[in-house]
């Protein structure tokens, strides 16, 4: 464990590691191909925040029908979306229409002194007038029923199916075809996390076995909402444990790597002719930062219209004109389940702490040092959606 915390602090590699989730499915657990490749994915989140999975399972051919679907569902008016809202749950389930969901940084003070500690280049768009997010979301549970009653039902809620017909038809089997290759995805990853952090491989998925996992796309009208530097999703962490996200047809994506701040503009790798499978982009969530007291740390990202994204926009219209112009984002949260007892790994605590002395010397400063009080996840959650106005 003290060379991941050595390795964390000194890989100076800016480009996101690719992690191959077809080894550890393949290999023994405790072969040398899948105990190296695990230790390369527990030191890429706790490097980056962030890393490229590849898994040979996943098709990019259900991840084109999901974006067409969700396309199709989005291009309804704001009164056919608006009967699949549910405020009282938080908007856990079913439709968030734009402008709803606020930006936490833009009112949290540990949030704007991260902003104010990155180089000005390398700085999110302006979020301090604290508008609300222009998109819309749509969440589509994916999680295993309890077999126990949840002290938080709210999170835990039935699906919304949408009513039109023509959408109707096709929503379920196009949702859960794509849901269930990421939340596969996302959960090998776990494994393969746990076991580089030198902890049994089912450590984190146990703890979200009954996780209130979403599939979890945004939506952003580019008719609308398309000028350049126009923000689509201010720049942000995200509450649950791990997020995963497959190819959009539109950039506009950057992340912020823990080990350089630097904003990268995400562009994930396609498959080469012949290779089976998908890439995918997986972030690390508050969840996972909380669980491992620190030694990984959440991602920051942020959603924009920039050069890239203007360029898709023409190509679209170009060649496929009578398709609604609309970014969809291919995203999956990967939860811990509500009712578990959030408090950090004991072996992980004094890793976190090696590294952030570690990165101290190397002139990164992480600022003031987090206090992870334990409590139920359900309630974390609830904290976290109250900060971005989903929840009263």
């Amino acid at each position: 464990m003290a060379q991941l915390a050595a390795a964390a602090a000194e890989e100076p590699s800016m480009d996101l590691p690719i992690i191959d989730l077809d080894i550890f499915r393949a290999s023994p657990r405790s072969s040398p191909a899948a105990q190296s490749e695990c230790a390369r994915a527990a030191r890429a989140l706790i490097t980056h925040g962030a890393l490229v999975l590849h898994d040979a399972r996943v098709s990019e051919g259900d991840n084109e029908a999901f974006l067409d679907v969700l396309e199709d569902y989005f291009a309804q008016g704001a009164g056919a979306l608006a009967r699949d809202e549910r405020p009282a749950l938080g908007y856990q389930v079913g439709v968030t229409l734009e402008n709803t969901e606020r930006p936490k940084c833009a009112v949290d003070a540990p949030c704007l002194d991260v902003i104010a500690r990155l180089a000005p280049a390398e700085r999110p768009l302006d979020v301090a007038g604290h508008h609300p997010d222009p998109k819309c979301r749509f969440f589509w549970r994916m999680g295993e029923p309890a077999p126990y009653a949840t002290q938080f039902p709210g999170l835990n809620a039935e699906n919304v199916i949408p009513e039109a017909p023509e959408i109707r038809s096709r929503w379920t089997p196009v949702m859960e075809t794509w849901g269930e290759s990421m939340k596969s995805a996302v959960s090998g990853l776990a494994e393969m996390a746990a076991v580089g952090m030198g902890l049994p491989a089912e450590t984190f998925t146990d703890a979200g076995r009954y996780g209130p996992h979403l599939l979890a796309p945004t939506a952003s009208d580019l008719a609308k909402y398309g000028a350049k530097d126009t923000i689509l999703a201010g720049f942000h962490t995200d509450l649950n444990f791990l997020t995963i996200h497959g190819r959009s047809r539109y950039p506009g994506l950057h992340v912020w790597a823990r080990n350089t701040g630097r904003r990268i503009a995400v562009s994930i790798p396609r498959a080469k002719p012949g290779q089976a499978g998908s890439y995918l982009l997986v972030q690390a969530g508050k969840q996972l930062e909380h669980m491992t007291g620190g030694l990984v740390k959440a991602g920051y990202h942020e959603v924009v219209v920039n050069d890239a994204t203007r360029k898709a926009m023409e190509a679209r219209r170009k060649n496929f004109p009578d398709r609604p112009l609309v970014r969809i984002s291919s995203t999956f949260f990967w939860h811990l389940s509500s009712d578990y007892d959030l408090a950090p790994v004991p072996e992980l605590t004094a890793q976190a702490k090696a590294v952030r002395a570690a990165n101290f010397d190397l002139g990164r400063d992480e600022g003031d040092e987090v206090e992870y009080e334990p409590m139920k996840v359900g309630q974390q959650v609830q904290n976290e959606l109250k900060h971005i106005a989903l929840l009263a």
